[in-house]
């Protein structure tokens, strides 16, 4: 295994993680993704850059895969964590599924070889245009989040002559124990419909002629550290899929969601191989194919963003790393206060320091981690953050004017570039007159 240094929090006891054979670690005191220095592609595309482990990706799906083999399962990857084709199109490859929440996540997955029947559609405000798009490509799954939804993909469905298989989306007011932002399964959350209400929906919708009620499913919160919450839900399914089966529905999926954490700190994240072991005794022997959504888990630790200093800056007594790096290009820690750990690119320079990492953007919420032990770093140097592989990219934008990153897949020892950076021609296209 490769080791990584923490980025928290000053707790010399979790100064050292493990990490993944595959993905990021040092050769010769520099930090490499699978062997490629980071360094070097940094000379090579430049900076901000997303550098993503194709071999991490697929030895993480393909852990998930095995460790559900007992059950008739599908993996389903959740293309909102990082919609890159090259990495679209390797999941498919491996025989994934995909669960989308747009049309363009379905046209993206579609091009990039997902078979229909392999793809679900979750999401709480499908337009009346997305419903036609995943009619008309026929795919395993529509993940209703209402009556009205169900009612709007029947007529879509009549209007085309074909039946559109529909699973039905519960809230079992479960507590994920994660982040407010990213928790999805309570009462309170604008997603699923009360469990309690359930089989009065699925009565309700045999009036419609022109689709068929084929599953259950549920999606209690992403960053889940640990089982309970997960054991319950799944519990919670099974004895709906069984009752709504033996009242004639014809029940073919239950998909039992996922969101599995990636913590940082002295956090613990679960195994693929513990995640199934918990799941495992309440879903085999039921005569239902179980979908399971990983998240972030599959590509997540896959990716890095990599910047560099741009400035050292010292505050009254406070230390500030300045990085071309911001909060457009990762969201995540002022939006959720994610944690994400921070190396230096080249040979450590043997000491940490106390700083805050911050971008360019001119927002006091530019930040890439506050209070933290990170390398000692200079101007010039490369920083990589890590743990950036599923929404990174996806979530970044072009505030302040600014050009998205460029991404790199390391595949084999070798490089390339998967999308290119933007230039300022891109982002005033759209406004050309």
């Amino acid at each position: 295994a490769s080791f990584t240094a923490d980025p928290g929090r000053k707790n010399p006891e979790t100064a050292i993680v493990p990490r993944t054979v595959a993905g990021f670690f040092r050769e010769n005191k520099e930090l490499t993704c699978d062997g490629v220095p980071l360094s070097e592609v940094a000379r090579a595309v430049g900076t901000p850059v997303y550098v993503y482990s194709a071999a991490a990706i697929e030895e993480s799906f393909r852990r998930f895969d095995r460790a559900f083999a007992p059950v008739s399962h599908l993996v389903c990857y959740a293309a909102k964590a990082n919609s890159n084709l090259a990495i679209l199109k390797l999941l498919a490859s491996l025989g994934a599924g995909a669960d989308v929440v747009s049309g363009g996540e379905l046209r993206a997955c579609l091009v990039s070889g997902f078979p229909a029947e392999r793809i679900v559609f979750s999401g709480v405000g499908k337009t009346e245009e997305e419903i036609r798009q995943g009619v008309a490509a026929g795919i395993l799954a529509f993940n209703a989040e209402s009556e009205r939804e169900i009612e709007k993909i029947d007529a879509e469905a009549g209007r085309q002559g074909k039946k559109a298989r529909v699973a039905l989306r519960v809230n079992p007011d479960i507590d994920a124990k994660t982040h407010p932002y990213i928790s999805t399964g309570l009462a309170r959350n604008k997603f699923g419909v009360d469990i309690g209400r359930a089989r009065e929906i699925f009565e309700h919708a045999r009036r419609f002629e022109n689709v068929a009620m084929t599953g259950v499913q549920a999606h209690i919160g992403s960053q889940i550290l640990e089982t309970a919450p997960m054991e319950e839900t799944a519990r919670e399914l099974v004895a709906l899929a069984k009752d709504l089966a033996a009242r004639g529905f014809p029940i073919e999926t239950l998909d039992v969601g996922g969101g599995l954490g990636v913590p940082a700190g002295s956090s613990r994240a679960l195994s693929q191989e513990e995640y199934a072991a918990a799941l495992l005794p309440h879903l085999e022997g039921v005569p239902f194919r179980i979908l399971i959504e990983p998240g972030r888990s599959i590509a997540a630790r896959a990716g890095a963003l990599v910047t560099r200093v741009l400035y050292i800056k010292q505050n009254r007594g406070r230390r500030f790393v300045i990085t071309d790096a911001g909060m457009n290009d990762l969201l995540r820690p002022p939006l959720y206060g994610a944690i994400h750990p921070i190396e230096s690119v080249g040979a450590p320079r043997g000491q940490t320091v106390t700083a805050d990492v911050v971008g360019p953007i001119c927002e006091t919420s530019d930040f890439l981690a506050r209070d933290a032990e990170i390398p000692d770093a200079a101007e010039g140097d490369l920083l990589a953050v890590l743990d950036a592989g599923a929404y990174g990219f996806a979530m970044s934008s072009n505030y302040n004017f600014r050009p998205r990153a460029a991404e790199v897949l390391v595949e084999k020892g070798s490089f390339r570039t998967v999308r290119r950076r933007e230039t300022f021609e891109d982002l005033i296209r759209p406004e050309a007159g």
